[in-house]
């Protein structure tokens, strides 16, 4: 039985922001209000996420540069993880740099190989302040970067090199959604 209700249950979903916006390219503010709106903010980016079938949602995709994430992701093993984090940091990113496929709700339909770190560890606190340490391996640890990179301005094509990015960059382009995301470089 569940004593608590569904992330997202009773959140709407909001307008996802695509690269070229400027509020994902900016560093996030952090959060000095700790009330009603940002556990509103919190459970729309749930319903967000949940409807764009994510793993994983800053706040900045839905257009609010403020420090804050949410996941619902596995890791290698299966294992499910849920839940926010709120004026995140990345506190440990170790272990082998794995280059695998990863993709963006703000770049929808594509993905490219970026490399990331096997292990990552964010400190922060929840919605109630209260301290909060996530540590993730595999493909969690690769969502809780790719979170913290959203906060600090950074997307993951900005991690892909070489070959593969001026062919992100060609498919971007080919987007119609992607006349406006000019803020790639080769």
């Amino acid at each position: 039985m569940r004593n608590r209700p569904i992330p997202g249950s009773s959140g709407l979903v909001r307008a996802m922001t695509l690269l070229g916006d400027p509020v994902l390219h900016s560093p996030c503010e952090p959060v000095t209000d700790f009330g009603p709106e940002l556990a509103r903010l919190v459970e729309d980016m749930f319903a967000t996420m949940y409807a764009a079938n994510g793993v994983g949602l800053a706040a900045n995709q839905v257009g609010v540069g403020l420090r804050v994430f949410v996941y619902d992701c596995p890791d290698d093993e299966e294992i499910r993880h849920l839940g926010h984090v709120v004026n995140p940091r990345l506190v440990e990113a170790d272990g082998d740099v794995i280059r695998g496929p990863e993709g963006c709700l703000s770049l929808p339909g594509l993905e490219a190989p970026t490399p990331r770190h096997d292990r990552a560890v964010v400190e922060g606190v929840r919605i109630d302040g209260t301290p909060i340490r996530v540590e993730g391996t595999g493909f969690f640890a690769r969502c809780l970067q790719h979170e913290a990179d959203h906060l600090e301005g950074g997307v993951y094509a900005d991690r892909v090199t070489g070959w593969r990015k001026s062919r992100l960059i060609r498919a971007v382009r080919k987007e119609p959604w992607g006349s406006g995301a000019g803020v790639l470089e080769a």
